[in-house]
């Protein structure tokens, strides 16, 4: 009776060990999101002095910057599925060893063809690192009220690190050369790679029949192709060129062919069963909407910011930081929206709330208005994080555990979609509204006028150039009508989200709490409370 009264108050203090170091374990995984999100941004400032230094051409810049998430967004569905099938673990350490060196290469580049291939090594090892921490943090948080919580810190964090991104980029440009935004990947990597491998639980699916390669390098080409194509037209490259359409129809038909031969497996890597789910194919198509609305939105804001109101970039990142705190809050708070609220009502809330935030910004003009600003960005970025958050929770708690990986990737890759197809759609929708602002003014040349309908950027040029009256008009005109082509997109924008907050009635009413963890997963816990060869559920 004694022996085991002692064995079972010794698997109780394991069990409590083990759910407080299932916490530690979000620290970890917050780590790592966090530096993948930074990487992904903190280039943007250091642009110019990258250019000064190695005198890439305009090809050449281009790739340098947009390399980085076009292999990430290609490779999430081929690691996501692979780290299912040999351990999440052992993928996520190896994406931050080769995160580290990725990071010296692109430090020491000094040639532009060396710091994309570096670039696009970092993309590989942050497709390997953002799918296998959303699975762990599935696996190690099968309740779903605490699981909630965990999903609400992980997205806050990823907030910050787009945020932080640009700030620490700046502030190290101020003291070192451009590489340093590289350099502080590599300290933070190698402390991430012991205790990842000490704390970090391994995990897998069922791992049925052998994983279909074929099948991940068509995902992975076929995603190539489209989010390439996707850019290029969010780059104002016209819908009918070459290098636009053939990516795009390439892309396109690799990835029907991918879903045909996945139908067709008895062991697909992607099970499309998920997408038959209401809540799991609702979900995916909310986190599409919701960044197809405010992405492209965002970078027109920072343009408006600049531009109009003639904000350096500092301010301009100080004014939009009040988005990022908003999104943070949404975040923390997100579980126990979740809870009162369910999915459903919490997802169309947060559509709405973010549609009323971008109909109040059209109320932005020529003069700078602060407290408008503010309010409309807190607004929004408390809205659409809330609904990222709901989209999120709902769709990996929906999908099976063993498919904690390719979910992970769905999610992330339909993210970067969205993102993709936003900036494409919303800026042609701006070029559409501003042009004809700018044409048929007097004493202004008519090619002046078609190349200051390019860009508000290129109206100033041109309207320095022309000088005098001339001048004056074509810079007042360009002004007004990006103004007006702000307005015409903020409208488009909330007509995006309303279709949101409507597809998101397809949501569960309520929050479903499993009862009990339907799976065990191994958590190293600290040498001084649990022994190497228990095995504890949580």
């Amino acid at each position: 009776m004694s022996g085991t009264t002692t064995a079972a108050a010794g698997q109780r203090r394991r069990a409590a060990g083990a759910g407080a170091h299932r916490w530690v374990v979000l620290v970890v995984l917050c780590v790592s999101l966090l530096l993948v999100a930074v990487d992904a941004t903190v280039l943007h400032v250091a642009v110019p002095a990258v250019t000064e230094d190695l005198r890439p051409g305009a090809i050449e810049l281009l790739w340098i910057v947009d390399v980085y998430p076009l292999v990430c967004a290609s490779l999430l569905i081929l690691f996501g599925t692979l780290g299912d099938r040999v351990g999440r673990r052992r993928v996520l350490l190896l994406g931050y060893a080769l995160f580290g060196v990725a990071s010296a290469l692109a430090a020491v580049a000094d040639h532009p063809q060396v710091l994309i291939a570096a670039r696009a090594l970092l993309g590989v090892g942050g497709a390997m690192i953002m799918p296998a921490t959303l699975s762990i943090l599935r696996q190690v948080f099968p309740d779903r009220r605490e699981r909630a919580l965990a999903i609400g810190i992980w997205s806050a964090v990823a907030a910050v690190g787009a945020a932080v991104g640009p700030l620490l980029g700046g502030f190290l440009l101020e003291h070192f050369w451009w590489g340093s935004v590289f350099l502080v990947n590599i300290p933070l990597m190698l402390v991430s790679l012991p205790v990842g491998r000490l704390l970090l639980p391994e995990s897998k699916g069922e791992g049925k029949g052998p994983w279909d390669v074929v099948g991940a390098l068509m995902a992975a080409a076929g995603l190539f192709g489209l989010v390439l194509g996707v850019k290029r037209l969010g780059g104002g490259e016209s819908a009918a060129g070459v290098f636009t359409v053939v990516p795009l129809v390439a892309g396109a038909v690799l990835l029907a062919a991918f879903v045909r031969r996945q139908r067709r497996r008895a062991h697909p890597l992607v099970d499309l069963e998920m997408f038959r789910r209401p809540a799991f194919s609702t979900s995916v198509g909310c986190i599409v909407l919701a960044m197809l609305a405010l992405v492209g939105l965002e970078l027109i804001a920072a343009q408006y910011l600049q531009l109009v109101l003639g904000l350096s970039p500092l301010q301009t990142g100080l004014r939009l930081l009040p988005l990022t705190f908003a999104a943070m809050a949404a975040g923390l708070a997100g579980a126990r929206m979740l809870r009162r609220l369910g999915p459903r009502r919490m997802v169309c809330a947060g559509f709405c709330l973010t549609a009323g935030a971008v109909v109040l910004l059209t109320a932005m003009g020529r003069e700078d208005n602060c407290t408008l600003l503010l309010t409309g960005f807190v607004l929004l970025g408390f809205g659409l994080e809330t609904t990222l958050f709901g989209a999120y929770e709902s769709m990996l708690s929906d999908a099976p555990p063993e498919q904690a990986g390719g979910a992970a990737a769905i999610g992330e890759t339909s993210y970067q979609l969205g993102a993709g197809i936003g900036i494409a759609l919303l800026g042609t929708v701006m070029n559409a509204a501003y042009s004809p602002g700018l044409a048929g003014l007097p004493g202004v040349p008519a090619s002046a006028s078609t190349a200051a309908g390019h860009s508000l950027g290129e109206a100033y040029e041109v309207a320095a150039q022309l000088g005098g009256p001339a001048g004056a008009l074509l810079r007042d005109a360009a002004r007004n009508s990006f103004v007006h082509g702000l307005h015409v997109t903020l409208l488009v924008s909330a007509g995006l989200l309303l279709a949101g907050a409507v597809m998101a009635l397809r949501l569960p009413r309520t929050m479903q709490c499993e009862g009990a963890a339907p799976d065990a997963v191994e958590v190293p816990a600290p040498r001084d409370a649990v022994t190497s060869e228990s095995r504890v559920s949580v």
